[in-house]
């Protein structure tokens, strides 16, 4: 008999339909206006962080939704984002500068779906809200640093090759100046110099002061050094941004010099700005066991080539100036708990240079102290008479001490820290690694989750439009056939929905748009299948027989439009960026959905209806 589907085919399409409908779902539960609280060092995330929170609010009259604890810090959701604003200051003043507060949007889904990991898909900036930043990279300042670091390379090779120098350092002009007692030993440290430095121009000066090498950097080399570091700064800003659990973020370079990076979902920014200016890193120290580190702290008077520090307990600790090696070295790192001790610690791995450097820096001073130097710089804000005042700091500590047992290689671990949290975070700034050249913010603009709903409601109205219009349409042209057609492009819909939720893809305004075009192209296909079994009734044809050639004629057709309109969007997606990307990922998706539902979906209802039995007149 004609127009029936085997067995398989309509549980196939009932589980499909089923499992989109479970992962569709829990976009419909939106998010809910939340404060997360996590604390500083020293500060604990318990119960009694719950009811001094609990009380403030309370005591304001802003009670809280809930408060969820999960041990690293709180969240606690509100109704309304204004209750949410005003509890944001009320939480603030409440804690002081122990913890840190941030706005956020919870995802209000419920257990039992987050126990299938079906989510929620994601919102673009444009939606959802947000920040926007400009940022500018200082290319001076990339250039100074490249500038320090030949110093230092300089200064150790001369060493090496003893070629006495009376001073080297910066040049107040740009470059380095190199002071030598005579020319000849200039003129040794010149030709060894341009055999080893091929980026260095070299040139003798004879100053009242003395005898100089001037080096400067050659404009190319320079403009290689500019290069790298803003692209190094986007890698780093992207894994920071990534380690940190920001979905979806845009990062990308603008002009020579300047970085386009934007938050979706973020609405914080004096938060983000710390997530992106956040800096930590370590240094490696020989300690200085010769002179007395307490009477350097109580005098003042640190020995020449020393460093005063302080560990965590505020005991002096003297060590040297020479660095033995810094974080810029560390291509992995990883927190864990050193399994002798039982107390936290940071696993490292350094890339090849840094493990020659450190394995012959510590091959010469086995059996002597080593000091691990922590370095961490952040922006504090604080409240002051009701205005957010911001203040740069830059902590520097000795968070370990331990003697050289042995020569270290490309594998060590660093412990001293004083939790799991904190070997946490030292672990991802490290990992994110450290920007290679100071950046500032040029343009700051907030999307606020207001205008994102705006922009949802309206792109929801524009769809639920096309959608009702369309669907009365069908109804009324092809009646019970243009009611199956109208089912099928609300399966295509959830479908769409679906598969967005389940790849965790961002939707956009364009994305929406994309969505738009689906559902006219997926009422496209079905009239053309309707079109085509009219044509074959017309020709006299029994209404079986027409629906078996409406479908299988209008077949081809049907996937040459969407096989074309595919590849154009694969081109879309590969060539386009940021909002070009949205559109061609939902128009993709719902291609094929829309082939699914249009074709497959329409071919089971109607089989249902009228498959399997005599029929003399068909409702189209």
């Amino acid at each position: 008999m004609l127009n029936k589907y085997p067995l398989w085919k309509y549980v196939l399409i009932a589980l499909v339909m089923v499992i989109g409908l479970l992962f569709a779902l829990p976009n419909i539960y939106g998010e809910d206006p939340a404060l997360q609280i996590s604390a500083n060092r020293g500060a604990t995330v318990d119960e009694a962080l719950v009811e001094k929170v609990n009380g403030a609010l309370k005591q304001a009259k802003l009670p809280p939704l809930t408060i969820e604890n999960d041990g690293r810090q709180l969240l606690a959701r509100f109704g309304s984002t204004e209750t949410q604003l005003e509890a944001y200051d009320v939480v603030r003043e409440a804690l002081g500068t122990d913890y840190q507060v941030a706005l956020n949007l919870a995802p209000a889904t419920p257990a039992w779906l987050l126990d299938i990991h079906a989510l929620p898909m994601y919102l673009g900036l444009d939606l959802r809200g947000g920040v926007h930043f400009l940022m500018e990279v200082d290319m001076d300042a990339a250039v100074a640093q490249a500038e320090e670091r030949y110093v230092e390379e300089l200064r150790g090779e001369l060493r090496g090759e003893k070629i006495r120098y009376l001073t080297i350092g910066r040049s107040g002009r740009g470059g380095i100046d190199i002071k030598f007692r005579d020319a000849e030993e200039r003129a040794r440290a010149e030709t060894f110099i341009s055999d080893r430095f091929a980026d260095l121009v070299l040139i003798d000066e004879d100053r009242p002061e003395g005898v100089f090498l001037h080096a400067a950097m050659r404009e190319q080399a320079a403009r290689d050094i500019r290069k790298f570091s803003v692209e190094q700064n986007i890698t780093t800003l992207r894994n920071r941004v990534n380690e940190l659990g920001v979905a979806e973020p845009v990062i990308q370079q603008q002009g020579e010099n300047r970085i386009v990076v934007q938050l979706p979902g973020v609405q914080d920014t004096v938060r983000a700005k710390e997530i992106l200016g956040a800096t930590a890193t370590l240094e490696f120290r020989m300690v200085d066991d010769t002179h007395d580190a307490y009477e350097a702290q109580s005098t003042g008077r640190v020995p020449p080539g020393s460093k005063l520090y302080h560990d965590r307990d505020g005991r002096p600790i003297l060590t040297r100036n020479q660095v033995m090696l810094t974080g810029d070295y560390i291509t992995d790192a990883a927190s864990g708990i050193e399994q002798q001790t039982g107390t936290p610690a940071v696993f490292i791995t350094l890339d090849g240079k840094g493990a020659r450097i450190f394995s012959k820096a510590t091959a010469e001073e086995v059996g002597k102290p080593m000091a691990v130097v922590y370095i961490e710089n952040k922006t504090e804000t604080t409240v002051v008479d009701g205005k957010e005042v911001k203040k740069k700091l830059r902590v520097e500590e000795v968070i370990n001490v331990a003697v050289i047992r042995e020569q270290l290689g490309k594998r060590f671990q660093v412990t001293g820290l004083d939790s799991t949290e904190e070997a946490r975070n030292l672990a991802l700034l490290l990992r994110a690694g450290a920007l290679a050249a100071p950046i500032d913010i040029v343009e700051e603009r907030t999307v606020g989750p207001s205008l994102g709903q705006e922009n949802i409601n309206q792109g929801f109205i524009a769809t639920l439009v096309g959608l009702v219009a369309v669907i009365i349409f069908m109804a009324l042209y092809y009646r019970a056939f243009g009611l199956v057609a109208n089912l099928a492009l609300v399966a295509n819909v959830v479908l769409i929905v679906a598969v967005l939720s389940m790849l965790q893809a961002t939707l956009t305004l364009p994305g929406i748009a994309g969505i738009l075009l689906t559902v006219g192209m997926a009422v496209d296909a079905n009239v053309l299948i309707f079109e085509r079994i009219r044509e074959e009734m017309r020709n006299g044809n029994t209404p079986q027989a027409s629906i078996h050639a409406g479908y299988e004629r209008a077949f081809g057709t049907i996937a040459d439009a969407n096989i074309t309109t595919l590849i154009a969007a694969i081109v879309l997606f590969s060539f386009g960026t940021g909002p070009i990307k949205g559109f061609a990922v939902t128009l993709s998706i719902g291609i094929v959905t829309s082939m699914f539902t249009a074709i497959m979906g329409t071919r089971s209802v109607i089989n249902l209806i009228y498959g399997g039995r005599r029929v003399k007149q068909l409702s189209i």
